[in-house]
């Protein structure tokens, strides 16, 4: 039991494009509005816990990943665009200045964190060993099977939502908007790296490979 857990921290809380995204929006001071992107990322996780420890990964092919992940790399670069076009102007209040431009404020509701996080072919890649291999040798099946995916599903959701803390610590102690626009634009340009290793590992390889 202790090693799921283990596999779980250490998959879910590593940095990704979920992660870096819980970053900037922390960093933009927008902490207190990412309850819903951190339920999102929560709920895809829980769907896919429970999906493949009952139906196993015979539903997942290497066709369907491939789709998958050339659709998770085209969101994460759309997330990546709005982040590089999001405001940082403190010149007033950060969170009025983030409203009236309603970009970064748009990645935190729990469609994108849903929709990111289902798109996201690391997930499951990570889910796999969890509900494939881990579940059945621990004997967790049937109404187990969904407690402990809840409970890993709040471990899920509570990793952007550390991430959106650790970047709040750090915009506290910014007070100039050009060093806050210059870190979205690091942001993006993380994710879309994010992005080209995801497509490159896992839609190019592939085909290739075919």
């Amino acid at each position: 039991m202790l090693g799921i857990v283990a596999y779980a921290l250490g998959a879910m809380y590593t940095p990704g494009p979920v992660n870096l995204l819980g970053l900037n929006v922390g960093i933009n001071g927008q902490a207190k509005k990412s309850l819903g992107f951190c339920l999102g990322v929560g709920t895809a996780m829980f769907a896919y816990l429970l999906l493949l420890g009952w139906a196993g990964a015979a539903w997942i092919d290497d066709e369907a990943l491939i789709v998958v992940s050339a659709l998770g790399c085209s969101y994460i670069v759309y997330l990546a665009i709005k982040i590089a076009c999001s405001s940082a102007d403190l010149s007033s209040d950060l969170n009025t200045q983030l409203n009236n431009h309603d970009h970064t404020a748009h990645l935190l509701r729990f469609r994108d964190g849903l929709v990111m996080q289902l798109l996201n072919p690391k997930a499951i890649i990570a889910t796999l060993p969890l509900a494939t291999l881990q579940f059945p040798a621990a004997g967790i099946e049937g109404i187990s099977l969904v407690v402990w995916a809840f409970g890993l599903a709040i471990l899920a959701a509570g990793a952007p939502g550390s991430y959106v803390l650790m970047g709040s610590l750090v915009g506290q102690r910014i007070q100039s908007a050009g060093i806050i626009k210059s870190f979205n634009w690091v942001m993006a340009g993380l994710l879309v790296a994010v992005a080209l290793s995801i497509g490159y590992e896992h839609v190019w390889l592939p085909l290739n490979a075919s």
